[in-house]
């Protein structure tokens, strides 16, 4: 039986390079739960639990069917109250922001053909079999970027203000203004993979600035 994997299907959804670009992402839907907080907490990692034993429930549950496939690469949404902190600029926020204050909606792209049926019949399972109260809190989510920038952060994650201060001159040159919420794609897999070595695509919604207009 052939696996469907979105990483290959969808490949320049999931490539960047280590300059920044400008690219345009088509629509897209995932298994998401959103949550507020340090992402080294016990809440940002129960978060990631509940979301892997559901998305391998569904797994499971098609491959039965026949339609098995790869379970994609995590992903996240990074946003803080901007009425509290102010707008400070991408490659400051991570010091500048309390990571108590950080608010998050984290991501695992699915194939087409998954409905919020078979979301919530998965999410059923993994409350009674595996307990896990915040598989309650997963929805599908359909995501619509369009135009954005992005680059490819190589090395640990207290280094992205300098991959970010890239973005921001790349944006600034072209006269882009941010259009949406900072969005990082884990390449590896942070629980298991050491800091030098992650690969992290940054990405950052934008659109065109026009002075005057609305």
């Amino acid at each position: 039986m052939e696996k469907s994997d979105l990483t290959k299907i969808y490949r320049s959804y999931f490539t960047a390079k280590t300059q920044p670009e400008l690219v345009t992402i088509a629509p897209a839907q995932f298994l998401s739960i959103i949550g507020k907080g340090d992402p080294s907490g016990d809440s940002f990692k129960k978060h990631i639990e509940a979301l892997y034993s559901t998305v391998y429930t569904i797994k499971f549950a098609f491959k039965t069917q026949g339609k098995d496939f790869v379970v994609s690469k995590l992903e996240g949404l990074w946003w803080f109250d901007e009425s509290r902190f102010g707008t400070p600029a991408a490659s400051e926020t991570p010091l500048a922001i309390p990571r108590s204050e950080w608010e998050y909606r984290l991501l695992i792209r699915l194939p087409e053909f998954i409905t919020k049926k078979e979301v919530q019949n998965a999410q059923e399972v993994v409350l009674l079999k595996k307990r896990l109260i915040e598989a309650q809190y997963l929805e599908l989510f359909e995501m619509n970027e369009g135009l954005c920038v992005q680059v490819l952060h190589q090395g640990p994650f207290t280094t992205e203000p300098g991959s970010l201060k890239k973005i921001i001159a790349f944006t600034e040159e072209r006269r882009l203004t941010r259009n949406g919420l900072h969005h990082e794609i884990y390449l590896s897999d942070f629980r298991r993979t050491k800091p030098d070595q992650l690969k992290t695509i940054l990405r950052e919604p934008v659109k065109y600035f026009w002075p005057g207009k609305r």
